[in-house]
């Protein structure tokens, strides 16, 4: 048995909004930034609060960065004990 499929698709949009009768939107605006891969992470206040500028961020991240590739692997796991 085959299910009637409706193939007409149901407008639940409300009629005050109406897209086609706005004016100024511009098709593909930030298509640019979209494939350029913006990354954004938002901070916690606390963090935030630590860091004045992205610069800031940048800069402590990079930092974290260096220390982290002078570090030796600690791969065994318990083998000090």
């Amino acid at each position: 048995m085959k299910k009637d499929v409706n193939r007409e698709m149901d407008d639940d949009l409300r009629p005050e909004y109406d897209f086609s009768q706005m004016a100024g939107g511009v098709r593909g605006k930030y298509i640019e930034r979209y494939q350029a891969g913006t990354n954004l992470v938002l901070l916690d206040p606390d963090v935030a609060q630590a860091f004045p500028s992205e610069d800031a961020v940048n800069e402590a991240l990079r930092l974290l960065m260096k220390i982290a590739q002078r570090q030796p692997a600690n791969n065994s796991v318990g083998a000090d004990e």
